[in-house]
């Protein structure tokens, strides 16, 4: 996988390192106990999917300029500080393989360092001085948490949904990848399609990403850094196990989902559907759905002349799709 993240950064190098800089320079503070906690997470922010994608999308139509490097730092900071605050609502001691901000230091203190980061994230974006890309940010904010409301809420109901769930994964995780890419676009061009085109194609990849994530439940191990079955100890039912049940209607397996999404699933019941959806075909099915999405996003970037951005966004694409973390 490395030669692939290396293609894709090839285009941006340059452009990654000034956003890094940008990034970093909110994540510091006088105060020691949250500036240690900023520099750590700074240090291990993981693969930079959002801001990468804002900052492709921007020089595939000019020069990436310094409002793009705040626009993607914004989008970054606000994912980072929902992740403290979902490790605070899953009760989660790790993030990307490591301790997270909760098990280390409590609800009280991860709430509010969730709220400074969160809180620089609304800084970086005013820092564009542009209201549409703000309006951009504080929109793909309020479909995420919109998102995760309706997941608790379809944990509630008896009805096992595949259009639920892509409702839940557009609202999640999508919208954010799509108004990363669009907005990256509108810092270089104004150009109605193309930036309705890069949004598109941000929606495509952030399901395909979603998608991908889920699959990761089913073969989940030390590498990936939860385990197996771990959306269904939380209530949630992913395509691959959706697929399984209502391609099989097994009365069996279906009784065990609603105990699932009622949290009174044992972990041998858990264990008996993830097989059931591995043995019905349900991992197959997902990676079906990617590859159907992957092709309709390089259909978007087929309008374009061959470039490394390009390129790179079509390597983008095949990262998401195969990467086993």
């Amino acid at each position: 996988m490395a030669d692939i993240v290396e293609k894709i950064l090839f285009p941006v190098k340059e452009e990654m390192e000034k956003y890094n800089q940008t990034f970093d320079s909110y994540m510091t503070t006088d105060n020691p106990l949250l500036d240690n906690i900023l520099k750590d997470m700074s240090k291990h922010k993981g693969k930079g999917m959002r801001p990468l994608i804002t900052i492709l999308s921007a020089k595939m139509f000019g020069e990436v300029q310094d409002v793009t490097y705040h626009l993607a730092a914004a989008y970054e900071l606000f994912h980072n500080a929902t992740l403290i605050h979902d490790d605070i609502i899953d009760e989660s001691d790790t993030r990307r393989g490591r301790p997270s901000v909760y098990s280390l230091f409590g609800s009280r203190i991860s709430v509010l360092v969730g709220d400074y980061v969160l809180t620089n994230a609304l800084i970086s974006s005013i820092t564009t001085r542009r209201i549409e890309l703000m309006e951009e940010v504080f929109r793909a904010a309020r479909w995420l948490v919109d998102g995760e409301l309706f997941q608790l809420y379809n944990i509630s109901l008896d009805e096992i949904s595949e259009i639920n769930y892509y409702n839940i994964i557009k609202k999640k995780t999508a919208i954010l990848f799509a108004s990363c890419a669009k907005s990256g676009a509108m810092t270089t061009t104004d150009n109605p399609q193309d930036i309705k085109n890069m949004e598109d194609f941000g929606m495509i990849v952030g399901k395909c990403f979603q998608i991908k994530d889920d699959i990761f439940d089913y073969i989940a191990g030390d590498e990936i850094g939860k385990p197996r079955g771990n959306d269904m100890i939380e209530g949630k039912l992913t395509l691959p196990v959706i697929h399984a049940l209502l391609s099989t209607n097994n009365e069996e397996m279906i009784g065990i989902s609603k105990k699932v999404k009622a949290g009174e699933a044992s972990r041998e019941e858990i264990d008996s559907l993830v097989r059931f959806t591995i043995d019905n075909q349900g991992i197959e099915y997902a990676y079906e759905m990617m590859e159907k999405y992957a092709a309709q996003a390089r259909e978007i970037l087929n309008q374009y002349p061959d470039s490394d951005v390009k390129t790179a966004l079509s390597n983008y694409i095949s990262f998401v799709i195969q990467r086993n973390k």
